[in-house]
């Protein structure tokens, strides 16, 4: 059984200060936004939460329940279809404004949690068909033009920073990353975890990684799809520590507290690594709500 935090880190979105967001987007072939009607959890209990807290918790207990503790009903969507909260779009506003409990007992033998798959797993489906009975959620997919960052150089020499370097480490898929505990001292290039994103509350590293992947989690990071328009090709060691700004988003639980001495995620980029986020306007996938309603107590 996965832990709390393993799940947080693979399905929260840094919008509600609770982990990394899934790094996967919306995928053509989803376009109808299928899913499996098969998944379906045995035993599902929704009721609205009234408490006014502040504290939201997602576990997959021992027992085999799942249990999503005061969160906003957006945050359902999130970890259903795998996105950022800026690809929701046509959300009426209680959707960010109202929380709910919610306690789903999945099927013998199927963990909730979807494993290491580079897409939706068993979770994303049954909270899916979740979403269709209880909240009679109606949705499609489009692509729309959007604002995004397209990484680029920051100089015109083409120089990079000190933290960022082409890499000597062969991995094999990208992003599949051999995973490795976080170092217990300050963080540097050279004791980052090999083919693995390292992320803390107010830093990224990587190390034998193609950009596209930094790009990817610097999404999760500043609101807005990041895309690698950086020409550079194959892997490198990277490393950009900053002074995270909640407002834009949040990044995953644990590590070393924020130094307010640090620059900003965006000056940052320039310093360490000789990269910059240059404002565009591109495609990005989004998810249209055509219809959702409250749930009704149980």
């Amino acid at each position: 059984m996965r832990s709390r935090h393993e799940i947080l880190a693979r399905v929260i979105a840094p919008l509600f200060l609770l982990g990394v967001a899934v790094p996967w987007q919306l995928q053509a072939q989803d376009r109808a936004v299928a899913a499996d009607a098969t998944l379906t959890f045995d035993v599902v209990s929704v009721k609205p939460n009234k408490t006014g807290g502040r504290r939201v918790s997602v576990a997959s207990e021992p027992n085999g329940r799942f249990t999503m503790t005061n969160v906003p009903a957006q945050l359902m969507l999130v970890i259903a279809y795998q996105l950022q909260p800026y690809q929701i779009v046509g959300a009426p506003s209680w959707l960010q404004s109202e929380h709910y409990d919610l306690i789903a007992k999945p099927p013998d033998g199927q963990p909730a949690a979807s494993g290491d798959t580079a897409g939706p797993g068993p979770l994303q489906f049954m909270l899916r068909n979740m979403l269709v009975d209880r909240f009679k959620l109606k949705v499609h997919t489009e692509t729309r033009e959007m604002p995004i960052y397209a990484l680029v150089l920051s100089r015109g020499d083409g120089k990079l920073g000190p933290k960022l370097q082409p890499s000597t480490v062969e991995c094999g898929a990208p992003g599949r990353g051999r995973g490795a505990a976080s170092p217990s001292g300050g963080l540097s290039l050279e004791n980052l975890p090999a083919c693995s994103i390292l992320a803390t509350a107010a830093s990224v590293g990587g190390k034998g990684l193609p950009l596209t992947q930094l790009a990817s989690n610097l999404s999760q990071r500043v609101g807005r799809t990041v895309v690698d328009r950086t020409g550079l090709t194959g892997r490198y060691d990277f490393l950009v520590e900053y002074t995270p700004d909640p407002p834009a988003g949040a990044a995953p639980p644990g590590g070393p507290p924020a130094d307010p001495d640090r620059p900003s995620i965006y000056a940052a980029l320039q310093e360490q690594l000789g990269l910059k986020l240059d404002a565009q306007r591109g495609a990005v996938d989004v998810l249209v709500v055509d219809a959702i309603q409250r749930p009704t107590e149980d």
